[in-house]
């Protein structure tokens, strides 16, 4: 009953978000190149690629660019074998959900290695799911590896294709047979225009143009085992990754797609970042790599912090790196009902509030809401919030309300001497750029028109700031500064 209930979470999910698609499914047991075949087929290195088996462990979604006919991609974790961080049985799990909702099976075997008990229990698994089975013989790197297919024709699927993920071998049997496949389900066609290759993707994809429909893109960033993959599970309401309390259990950077009151979002689930002296593997970082990468992508960024724990030293440095990045900002106080279960509500919010601000005080644009992902409590003040930070990112100056801010500004505060170059500071000019094109989110840049903009010291673009924040209402939104040099023309 357990397992059914699991399975009926699972098709809800799927048919609020991908039913009108049909999905492929690749599965087989750890290290038989499913990744480097997802990859493919979706056009991006999305998934991580590695030698050690087990890296992959959630599910993986994503639209497939090879074929004719629209269908979505899913990556699945090995089944099997024993991962040496126990997550065995979890991992299994998350590819059963994934063949509850697969319109197609692709079975990924190595070519190159004998058939294996694994494969055995695997292949009687997926005779008993009712739905088509492609056999894929990956790593058939030569044509004379196509005789390999001997004793895997044993395991009774009918059909067969040899691959070679690492050199783009047989790619165009497979979409022969997926567009043939797909076609008969009655997919709808891809239009050719839309259809870019890996290169242009990659390119393309950090500057993705937007609209007002356009899904807000939320990143979810934080240290190893501070609870993140719980919040996505609590805010979509289902095992949708893997939770464990072994730090690093996510390791790709997930996109789950998630509606909110009839508002678009995306979700990118990071894998945790441990400080770059703690990244003992290869595959933690390029993890981290993509962690990093998805705050660049994202619209909005959700530092969470674990404060039962307290800010850490690795808190600050993400949190650096998200102010770095200029991005927007919403700080998710996790685990707080752990946090002085027994003090008044009250106190607990004002001791958060001060340690959050103390420690994070280079966030000082970002607002903070507690919330308990493990008990599901606090979750729709997250939205809340993201909304409203939404709205503030439209509420920013016209260039005269500026120049008033600026003058006000220095006629308080005038700049000082500075010791090497012996000159002032002048302000000419101030405006206010903002590219609505690539977020939905933007982050206005402030660009002043200066004598020198070597005069500009970081304590007084500080000041400078935080006079327009005082004027500027817009919270979570950064105030990034642009002095420019120029010569006044009198």
């Amino acid at each position: 009953m357990a397992w059914f209930c699991v399975f009926l979470r699972l098709e809800l999910w799927y048919h609020l978000h991908m039913s009108s698609t049909p999905t492929i499914a690749i599965v087989g047991r750890p290290n038989v190149g499913k990744s480097a075949i997802f990859n493919r087929m979706v056009g991006r290195r999305i998934a991580i690629v590695h030698d050690q088996p087990g890296v992959t462990r959630d599910r993986l979604s994503a639209p497939c660019r090879l074929t004719d006919y629209a269908c979505h991609v899913m990556d699945t974790g090995g089944i099997g074998s024993d991962l040496e961080d126990g997550f065995t049985e979890q991992v299994a799990r998350e590819a059963d959900m994934a063949l509850a909702s697969a319109d197609l099976i692709m079975f990924v075997v190595d070519s190159r290695d004998h058939l294996t008990p694994v494969d055995i229990s695997i292949a009687e698994r997926l005779r008993r799911a009712e739905v088509p089975v492609l056999l894929v013989l990956n790593k058939a790197d030569h044509e004379k590896q196509d005789l390999n297919l001997g004793e895997f024709a044993g395991l009774g699927f009918k059909d067969e294709i040899f691959l070679s993920a690492a050199h783009g071998r047989g790619f165009h049997d497979l979409t022969q047979y997926l567009n043939g496949y797909l076609k008969k389900l009655g997919a709808a066609p891809v239009d050719a225009e839309e259809v870019m290759d890996a290169d242009e993707m990659q390119e393309e994809e950090a500057r993705e143009e937007v609209n007002a429909d356009s899904p807000v893109r939320v990143a979810i960033v934080g240290r190893p085992n501070a609870g993140k993959s719980s919040l996505v599970n609590a805010i979509l309401r289902d095992d949708r990754t893997i939770v464990s309390d072994v730090a690093g259990t996510t390791r790709d950077a997930i996109d789950i797609p998630h509606e909110v009151n009839g508002k678009e979002y995306v979700f990118i689930d990071t894998a945790g970042m441990r400080p770059r002296s703690r990244r003992d593997t290869s595959v933690e970082v390029f993890s981290a790599m993509r962690s990093e990468r998805a705050i660049r992508r994202a619209d909005i960024c959700l530092l969470v912090v674990d404060i039962a724990a307290g800010v850490t030293a690795q808190d600050r440095r993400i949190g650096s790196l998200i102010a770095k990045e200029g991005k927007p900002c919403l700080i998710v106080v996790n685990k707080f009902d752990l946090f002085h279960p027994s003090a008044e509500y009250k106190d607990r919010m004002e001791e958060v509030k001060e340690q959050i601000r103390s420690e994070l005080f280079f966030l000082d644009y970002a607002p903070f809401v507690a919330v308990s992902a493990k008990e599901g409590k606090g979750i729709a003040g997250i939205f809340t919030q993201i909304e409203a930070i939404r709205k503030g990112s439209l509420d920013y100056p016209s260039t005269g309300q500026l120049n008033r801010i600026m003058q006000r500004a220095l006629e308080a505060n005038p700049p000082g001497m500075h010791r090497q170059l012996r000159k002032r500071l002048k302000l000419f000019y101030a405006t206010c750029a903002v590219n609505e094109k690539y977020s939905t989110i933007p982050v206005p840049t402030y660009v002043l028109f200066v004598n020198d903009k070597r005069l500009m010291l970081d304590s007084y673009a500080q000041y400078l700031r935080n006079a327009i924040r005082q004027e500027v209402k817009g919270v979570g939104i950064p105030i990034l500064l642009s002095p420019r040099s120029r010569v006044r023309q009198d």
